[in-house]
């Protein structure tokens, strides 16, 4: 977050997509990846109330790449990017040797002093979250047990085509109702526990109450495991102050309240009458085992 002046406060997110980390030709439209590519740092903007205004994408490719993959890459980018309000405004270009690498950059705006940080809830505060969680990561598990298949992007769109909450965001922040606020790139627990690290609370959550979301022609429910771990959902988590009073949907968007935050530090998982310390185990790059 930089101030270029006294009145607004600039946004800035930038983020690697990575071919056979992030997406893989096989399984993914160019459209999907480009899409995908810009929902990260859109995401990012969403999650302390910004408004996206321009974007900035360097690519390397591999010499054997089709023309036409680059342009179906670049509609599912900007068609994303026009949605929101944010132009692709420059960038760069270079040869890679081994598969596609973009590394995007998203800067948003926000009145001075009004952004949603992470560090902003004390003990308390109700925690929610918007839509539901699991989908993406279920998706990829069904590409790897069937690598040869390609999925419907239809019945798994919160993977292929996730829709960033940037209005949900800027409604929070506009209205002064969320206290602290992450987007879910990299799974609840993490997610979670990076609010918590920031504001020096505890959280202590319900299994029951976790939105999973359901996918596939049987619409069949994702596992709690997950729905608690797993990345790439693009939601937005936050916490409220007891007092505040919020709808059931907001910009036509579910939000579900899922817990507390606490005194102890760590996270609280509740399943019926039992409650155990939960250790994060979203994605984190370079973790130790």
């Amino acid at each position: 977050m930089l101030r270029p002046s006294p009145h607004h406060d600039l946004l800035v997110t930038t983020d690697f997509t990575l071919e056979g980390v992030h997406f893989r030709r096989e399984w993914h439209s160019p459209e999907s990846v480009g899409h995908r590519c810009v929902a990260r740092g859109l995401s990012d903007i969403a999650a302390m109330g910004g408004l996206p205004t321009a974007v900035f994408l360097s690519l390397a490719l591999p010499a054997g790449l089709p023309q036409s993959w680059v342009k179906r890459f670049i509609l599912g980018l900007t068609r994303l990017a026009r949605k929101h309000g944010a132009a692709l405004s420059g960038g760069d270009t270079t040869q890679s040797p081994h598969g596609i690498l973009a590394d995007i950059i998203v800067v948003g705006a926000v009145p001075a002093g009004e952004a949603i940080l992470r560090s902003g809830a004390r003990v308390g505060h109700r925690i929610f979250v918007t839509g539901e969680l699991g989908g993406s990561a279920a998706a990829v598990l069904e590409m790897q047990k069937r690598p040869n298949t390609k999925l419907n992007q239809n019945q798994y769109r919160r993977h292929f085509y996730p829709d960033p909450r940037v209005e949900v965001g800027q409604f929070l922040r506009k209205r002064g109702l969320a206290s602290a606020m992450i987007d879910s790139s990299d799974g609840l627990s993490t997610d979670l526990s990076h609010i918590c690290e920031e504001s020096g609370v505890g959280a202590e959550f319900h299994a029951e109450q976790i939105p999973r979301a359901r996918l596939g022609k049987s619409r069949r429910e994702v596992s709690l495991e997950l729905a608690l771990h797993g990345g790439e959902d693009y939601e937005l988590l936050f916490t409220v102050p007891k007092s505040v009073h919020l709808p059931e949907k907001i910009q036509g968007v579910t939000i579900t309240e899922i817990g507390r935050t606490v005194s102890r530090r760590g996270l609280f998982l509740r399943t019926g009458e039992k409650t155990e310390k939960l250790r994060p185990r979203g994605w984190e790059y370079f973790r130790k085992p």
